[in-house]
């Protein structure tokens, strides 16, 4: 008879947990219709089960490791094709020695997340440290301190949940940063405390490690409420192809807090386009990705499915014109649909200065999206 312990019992719990997912969350209950529809959410499943074994099987705040979190093969929550993430664990109780490097990116700061400490949706972005606030030696590299007893420059505090911090370095390249291999942020981090080794793989660790890679699957699937349930940020239009006023996400989960974003659903028949037009604000970095309803983005390492502000071809006046089409209407500024009739699109903006304007949005012929 087969060994039971609490390591079966977890993995059998992972099994349960994905044959719920198929059985429910890839189900009318979420909208899920079609045969496409099943294929794509499937897809997203596999990739949030990805993360969750790359980011939370093996998680030790008093062993802290700097891991990717999103890549052009797993993505979820809200990937970016101009931004490499990495994210490491910590505690409240505990100080830590970040070191890394600017890497040619135009933005970089760390966020602290609370209240995630067993793979859960973080419940609150706690603060924020970025370049203009720490100091950057002429080589690119950086160090900063992250909990303890204040510094006076380079250290951002922790609150008692404390779970983990979130490094975002932004780019404005012609091309993906998110799929350039050459780009290396270089991240370390260590405990300033003392601590033994971690002990060896056992009954309790790995058990502990599925638990937590099922409750990071679960807070991505069966606890985010079906479409049409759930309570929207003030960035995100539940309009098709109506932008709302560009703003801060206030603190929401896993958000940056000096970022003003605005997201709103995509809706076109196949010989529609959506012509957006406006100005990129004055700031440090801005882009728009397209996403799947599973908020991933489209394949950004074959087609072009994002823009930042060095990819916009601007009109004379210093506008821009952005047209989204299942088909290319040979104009600059093509957004590629994948032909995906429905999707979302999402804007950031990092340390803007002044007001924002709000992106405007016409459904037009695709012919009439040809034209200038």
């Amino acid at each position: 008879m087969a060994v039971q312990n609490e390591t079966r019992k977890a993995l059998h719990e992972l099994l349960d947990l994905l044959r719920e997912v198929d059985e429910r969350y890839l189900s009318p209950e979420w909208l899920i219709q079609s045969s496409q529809d099943v294929a794509e959410g499937t897809y997203a499943v596999m990739h949030a089960l990805q993360g969750g074994l790359q980011g939370w099987f093996e998680s030790d705040a008093e062993h802290p490791i700097f891991r990717r979190i999103v890549a052009p093969w797993r993505k979820f929550t809200g990937d970016n094709a101009d931004a490499i993430y990495f994210d490491a664990p910590v505690r409240g109780d505990r100080s830590y020695r970040v070191r890394g490097r600017m890497d040619g990116a135009v933005y970089v700061s760390i966020t602290v997340e609370a209240g995630s400490q067993d793979g859960r949706m973080g419940g609150r972005t706690d603060g924020v440290i970025n370049d203009t606030q720490f100091d950057v030696a002429p080589a690119g590299t950086f160090e900063i301190f992250v909990g303890g007893p204040r510094r006076p420059r380079n250290w951002i505090g922790l609150p008692p949940d404390a779970s983990r911090i979130t490094t975002r370095h932004y780019y404005e390249d012609e091309t993906s940063a998110a799929a350039d291999p050459g780009k290396h942020p270089a991240l370390a981090i260590e405990l300033l405390e003392d601590a033994p080794p971690p002990p060896a793989p056992n009954d309790e660790t790995v058990a502990t490690g599925l638990r937590r890679v099922a409750n990071f699957v679960r807070a991505r699937t069966l606890e985010m409420p079906p479409p049409g349930k759930r309570q929207q940020p003030a960035f995100v239009s539940t309009t098709p192809n109506q932008f709302p006023a560009p703003c801060s996400p206030a603190g929401l989960g896993l958000a940056a807090l000096d970022a003003c974003y605005s997201m709103a659903p995509y809706l076109l028949a196949p010989d529609q386009a959506l012509v957006i037009r406006g100005r990129w604000p004055k700031c440090r970095c801005a882009n728009v990705d397209l996403w799947s309803r599973h908020q991933q983005t489209y394949d950004y390492v074959n087609r072009q499915v994002t823009l930042n502000r060095r990819q916009t071809r601007l009109e004379p006046d210093g506008s821009f014109r952005i047209v989204i089409a299942h088909r290319d209407p040979g104009v600059p500024n093509w957004l590629d649909t994948e032909g995906r009739p429905f999707g979302m699109v999402f804007w950031r903006f990092f340390l803007p200065e002044g007001p924002i304007e709000t992106p405007r949005a016409e459904v037009c012929a695709l012919e009439q999206g040809k034209s200038r």
